[in-house]
């Protein structure tokens, strides 16, 4: 085969990625300008989506263009948008499975931090580490995004059909996705929620919110360093061990063990890796997520969880690959 013979070279990849950014800031925008709320009552055309929302006719047609292109709105004939069945769905406010405030803090909030990569790659930690109040902002915008995996997570453990009283560890609560999607799947669950005070503030509101606030107890602090108390029935560890990196992770799993009664059983929710980390991506950009946001923080495979668990002291670690980017591992305490 000649030279002149060989597949050509082109920069294609490269100018795809160069403009990776443009699709969340646009999504952002549209839900920040109120776009796919206003297209839900119908099709929609520039002025009219200009004089309900403030914004200028120039800015919105620029992005419902680039939405249409994304397929994120059609266009109709006599040039009125409309949503498609996606946005419909998930970028609705008013829907359940909206994912507005999720695409807002990513696209607005941590794409500025991610800016700061390259100073971040030379010193090797982030310029400014996340703490409580990051975490408070962030715990509410990703609870639709988690929720779908508490649904898979509550039937792989068969919650549906338990009859007496579970008490269920929820490490790192965030805004309670974790107790509250089990919860929902037996009346016998009560759960205690850790995490800083100012996070264990959002996880009151949300339980309030999912009516059950009488089945949620709290302990305020590091969970690394606060009492778990002993003979809980469940933990669950949602996105959690990705910030604390692999001794933080190890660490914990052990006392996740300890505050476990016998035949007790550990979830875990991570974006899971390759072990040779070729792959899949999603996990390994957000591996340069926790690269700028903490100081040891990673993501990990599935044989590095299951090895730190059987360490721990668990037995039968499994995994489930629920769709989407993030997988669940379930193991048990003989």
């Amino acid at each position: 085969m000649s030279a002149t013979d060989a597949p050509a070279v082109t920069p294609e990849r490269i100018m795809q990625l160069v403009w990776g950014y443009a699709p969340a800031v646009i999504l952002a925008a549209a839900i920040n300008n109120s776009v796919f709320d206003l297209l839900d009552a119908g099709p929609k055309t520039v002025e009219e989506l200009a004089k309900a929302s403030g914004s200028s006719e120039r800015g919105l047609r620029a992005i419902l263009n680039a939405l249409t292109a994304f397929q994120f709105v059609a266009k109709t004939p006599d040039q009125r948008y409309a949503l498609t069945p996606e946005s419909a769905a998930f970028l609705v406010s008013s829907k359940p499975g909206y994912l507005g405030k999720y695409v807002e803090f990513n696209a607005l909030k941590l794409l500025p931090t991610w800016l700061r990569l390259p100073d971040v790659v030379r010193a090797g930690k982030p310029v400014e580490a996340v703490g409580e109040e990051f975490f408070a902002d962030l715990v509410e915008p990703i609870f639709t995004a988690s929720y779908a995996t508490t649904q898979t997570a509550a039937k792989a453990l068969d919650l549906a059909s338990t009859q007496g009283p579970i008490s269920l560890l929820d490490i790192g609560a965030g805004a309670g996705v974790w107790g509250i999607g089990l919860a929902q799947h037996s009346p016998h669950i009560s759960v205690t929620a850790v995490d800083w005070p100012a996070v264990l503030d959002v996880t009151k509101c949300m339980a309030a919110r999912f009516g059950m606030p009488q089945r949620f107890s709290y302990i305020e602090g590091n969970f690394q360093s606060v009492d778990f108390g002993r003979d809980h029935n469940l933990v669950t560890v949602g996105h959690i061990l990705h910030g604390e990196g692999a001794e933080g992770s190890r660490a914990l799993l052990k006392k996740a063990f300890d505050a476990l009664a016998p035949g007790g059983r550990i979830v875990i929710s991570e974006f899971l890796v390759n072990d040779d980390r070729t792959g899949p991506p999603a996990g390994l950009i957000f591996a340069v997520n926790m690269l700028v946001h903490t100081n040891a923080g990673d993501t990990f495979s599935f044989e590095e969880i299951s090895g730190w668990l059987k360490e721990a002291g668990f037995a039968n670690a499994r995994r489930i690959d629920p769709p989407g980017p993030v997988s669940i591992i379930l193991a048990a305490k003989p």
